[in-house]
């Protein structure tokens, strides 16, 4: 599907020269001198590097039909990660470098986005954040409730993150998905 340069939004994907790139910000530049422009950061599908391109504005552009669906996560088979399609339930595996860091937010049973462009799976987007149970952490010292010192904890994923001292082994926490930063403890 071609557009121009000026219809460009965050999260589009490219295909420019035979490869997918992701806009990740874009920004209209008209200087005082010359035709506008538009700069862009985009990120590789594949390979998950960052680059900066700008492009005169209204140049052509290859816009990839990209498919997201909604997916449930089922397991790792030890070389591919396993998901069911929700509305067909179809079985899809993912190679390991399609889901990248995203395993580290993963549970059994997880939903996920799967973005697909003529049947191959490109990226997976995660919920903004997730609910994960701390599988291990030093246990805190009495009166370090109010200090604003953090520790290190390992997720049942097995991801490790820095949480405040008060938080215990086995309890649950909600965790940003984009940064893996610790945004607060999970009342059951």
């Amino acid at each position: 599907m071609m557009a121009t340069t000026n219809d460009l939004k965050n999260g589009m994907v490219l295909n420019l020269d035979g490869q997918l790139w992701s806009v990740v910000w874009f920004q209209h530049h008209k200087p005082g001198k010359g035709g506008a422009v538009v700069r862009t950061k985009l990120k590789s599908v594949l390979s998950g590097k960052v680059v900066d391109r700008t492009f005169n504005a209204d140049v052509k552009v290859d816009i990839a039909q990209v498919d997201k669906r909604d997916m449930q996560y089922l397991y790792h088979d030890g070389s591919a990660y396993v998901f069911m399609d929700t509305s067909t339930y179809d079985q899809v595996s993912l190679p390991d470098e399609v889901v990248g860091d995203a395993k580290d937010y993963l549970l059994d049973n997880g939903e996920a986005m799967v973005a697909v462009n003529d049947g191959q799976p490109l990226y997976i987007e995660l919920p903004a954040s997730v609910e994960l149970a701390v599988e291990y952490t030093e246990p805190g010292l009495q009166g370090d409730r109010s200090s604003g010192g953090t520790k290190p904890a390992r997720l049942e994923t097995g991801k490790q993150i820095q949480v405040p001292l008060f938080i215990t082994s086995g309890e649950k926490v909600k965790v940003d998905t984009r940064d893996g930063s610790y945004l607060g403890r999970v009342s059951t």
